[in-house]
Formats: C-alpha cells, sequence, structure tokens
C-alpha cells in the first residue's frame, strides 16, 4: 500500500507525466511538464527508488555543493502535485523523470499505484518524436490512445503502431490494462534541427493538453521563446541553400497535405483557443471527461 501523508484530497485529478530519452525528441515533452511545475508551483510528493529502475553508468548521479556541503543528486522519476483555479479548479499530478533503464512493468506498476490512491482519472503522457515536418509551419501534435470508446468521445485517433517502443507506449498500455483512460500526445519535431530545447514543440504540446484536459495555462515566456527559436533556425537555413531547398520541399509536402483541413474543423478550434485566450471565461467547446476508472478493490469510485 502506498501511504501518501501530507496530499490534499484532490479535485479531478489527471496525471501528466513526461520522460527524458528517447521518447523526448527536442527536449519537448520534459520541458513542457517541467512549465506545468514552474507556472504552478509544484510540491514533490514522492520519488522512486532510483536503484531500482535505473543504470548508473547510463544515467549518471551528479555531484554538487550545497551550504560547503558535498551531495548527490539521483536519477530518478518524481512526482509533484499542482492546484490549477478558475470556475472549474482541477488538481494534475506531474510526474518527471528520465525513461527508466530496467524493470520497466515495476515502473508502471508503482507509477498506477500512485493513481490509484490518488484517484486520478485520466493518465496524459507527452511525447516527442522526429519526423519530415518543416519548422516554419505549426508542430503537429498527435492525440492516441488505446481505448476505441475514449477515441471516439475525445476526438482521438486509435493507436495502430507497430514496433520499437518506449517508456510512453509501455505506460499507455499497462494504463489500459489497468482500466484507467490514458492519453499520449506526440509532438513532431523536425530532424534537421533536434538539438534542445525546442520551445515551439514545448508550446504545441501544452496548446494540445488545454484543448484534451479544458484547462488554461499560462505560457509565460514560452509564446516568445518560441519565435525566437523559429528566426534562429530560419537563420541557418538561409546560410546552407540544401538546407535552405530541403526545408522548401518540406513545406510544399506539408502544404498540399494539410489543403483539406484548410477550413470546418480545423479553423474552428483554432478559433475556440483564440475565443478562450481573449476571455478566459468563455466556455470551451463540448467535451465529456472519460469516466473515473475503477479502484484496485473493485469498488465503484462514483459510489
Amino acid at each position: 500500500m502506498i501511504e501518501l501523508e501530507g496530499v490534499p484530497e484532490l479535485v479531478d485529478p489527471v496525471m501528466v507525466a513526461a520522460f527524458e530519452g528517447w521518447n523526448d525528441a527536442g527536449d519537448a515533452a520534459s520541458a513542457a511538464v517541467a512549465h506545468l511545475d514552474k507556472e504552478f508551483k509544484g510540491e514533490v510528493f514522492a520519488a522512486l527508488d532510483a536503484e531500482d529502475y535505473y543504470d548508473f553508468q547510463v544515467n549518471r548521479p551528479t555531484v554538487f555543493m550545497e551550504d560547503g556541503v558535498r551531495k548527490i543528486t539521483w536519477p530518478t522519476t518524481r512526482l509533484s502535485v499542482v492546484r490549477i483555479g478558475g470556475d472549474k479548479p482541477r488538481d494534475l499530478v506531474l510526474v518527471r523523470g528520465i525513461e527508466p533503464s530496467m524493470r520497466w512493468r515495476s515502473f508502471c506498476n508503482e507509477l498506477l499505484g500512485f493513481a490509484h490512491e490518488l484517484g486520478v482519472e485520466m493518465v496524459v503522457v507527452l511525447g516527442a518524436l522526429l519526423g519530415d515536418t518543416p519548422h516554419t509551419r505549426p508542430v503537429p501534435v498527435s492525440g492516441v490512445t488505446s481505448d476505441p470508446d475514449l477515441a471516439t468521445r475525445m476526438d482521438l485517433e486509435e493507436t495502430k503502431y507497430e514496433g520499437p517502443t518506449g517508456i510512453v507506449g509501455i505506460l499507455q498500455e499497462a494504463c489500459t490494462h489497468a482500466g484507467v483512460p490514458a492519453v499520449s500526445l506526440w509532438a513532431a519535431v523536425p530532424h534537421y534541427v533536434s538539438q534542445p530545447p525546442n520551445p515551439k514543440a514545448t508550446l504545441a504540446l501544452l496548446n494540445r493538453l488545454e484543448d484534451l484536459i479544458d484547462l488554461r495555462i499560462p505560457l509565460g515566456e514560452l509564446p516568445e521563446d518560441s519565435r525566437a527559436w523559429q528566426l534562429g533556425v530560419d537563420q541557418l537555413a538561409a546560410e546552407d541553400s540544401e538546407v535552405a531547398e530541403y526545408v522548401q520541399s518540406l513545406e510544399e509536402a506539408r502544404d498540399t497535405a494539410e489543403l483539406p483541413e484548410a477550413s470546418g474543423d480545423a479553423i474552428a478550434r483554432e478559433f475556440e483557443r483564440y475565443l478562450r485566450r481573449r476571455d478566459p471565461g468563455t466556455p470551451p467547446g463540448d467535451r465529456t471527461r472519460p469516466p473515473k476508472p475503477p479502484r484496485p478493490d473493485g469498488e465503484d469510485p462514483e459510489a
């Protein structure tokens, strides 16, 4: 049994997780969770035992000085909780760490133990991958789930992926088998500019998360950082004719593929987001929240 002393009763909690490493191109996903933690002043309430999940020759501990005393920070995964106020307050359980080196099933079961104990209604795992996408266009973010009913209710894609996977895919499947609604949000990062940070991809993930869970997230300096990042990449591309030509070919391919999306639902979603940012009191679109997951003991969470 997991003991959570000092953690208050949470309001409609959603777990939002991201892991550094293979699932985190440009550090976009981990930066998104770090942004949430910073903006809402998250309080860490738990950390997984580093020796259970990490190979320290792969993810080495770091030594630092504090008040003249040498201390060590071990690679791990930490959980914090933040409350987002407003007309409909909601708590987020933030999970941020490094993709574990071993014992992935035990790792996921431990996270799900926290989710059950805290009454988490849904798990959202953020990821970022390298793709053939131009840096000059909006960052594509796909929302996928293994639950056909959840895909229908929340306008998500039902995952059909086959191939190697990381901890994001493993955690989503673990949630599905445990009866916990789970969604993965994936941002596509241009493979020709994969070095972190990528504030444009981080911003896109946060915008998609806003739409998914009907919350307004303060973005701070991210929009300006995103514009500065794109300007910097523009300048680098302009200095290399081959790169500039390649970017142009990606732009043409992207624009051609998205012509049907230039109207209808795509415009409606963008206009809805604009209204919410202009007036936080504007009610969001009609979405159905997922049902509360069953408890390990089989009790009805709605009872």
